[in-house]
């Protein structure tokens, strides 16, 4: 990359950030990718996310498991952790949380590919794992299994 600053836009690097209310308030940041023209994937794995189901507002529990080979852009962890953080308070099903969240990175980073897994603990006892993925990967991508078992007391 040249000497120019990539990180000189950010703006919930470095200082305190508090958690924003909805999704929908989430700043979610992008950083140039210094390593353009190199096919490399990037995992991002949040073993504690939650939300609410919309109708009784119960906590719902997931693993969740990006991948995505990047493009021109790198999502910024502390504002993905930020914008996983705010679905703490917001009713969704995990279909929709799911694919929510695929879809808002699919179009901030505009990545070669991206692959989302949304492995969801039991309610009512049983498990719902949602699955988003923009086309097939990148010919040539080494892509590791997910690494979350099938349900039985994941974990």
């Amino acid at each position: 990359m040249s000497d120019t600053n990539i990180y000189g836009h950010l703006t919930q690097l470095g200082g305190s950030t508090p958690l924003p209310n909805s999704p929908q308030e989430a700043v979610l940041e992008r950083v140039a990718n210094p390593q353009q023209g190199v096919l490399y994937l990037v995992r991002f794995t949040a073993p504690e996310f939650t939300s609410l189901c919309p109708i009784t507002g119960q906590p719902d529990f997931a693993q969740l498991v990006l991948d995505y080979v990047p493009g021109k852009w790198l999502v910024e962890s502390k504002s993905l952790k930020l914008y996983l953080g705010s679905f703490r308070n917001h009713g969704a099903f995990h279909e929709d949380c799911t694919v929510s969240i695929a879809r808002r990175l699919q179009e901030l980073l505009e990545p070669q590919w991206l692959r989302l897994g949304g492995y969801w603990y039991p309610r009512g006892g049983m498990p719902i794992d949602v699955f988003y993925q923009s086309g097939a990967p990148p010919a040539g991508l080494w892509l590791p299994d997910q690494g979350v078992a099938p349900y039985r007391g994941r974990g």
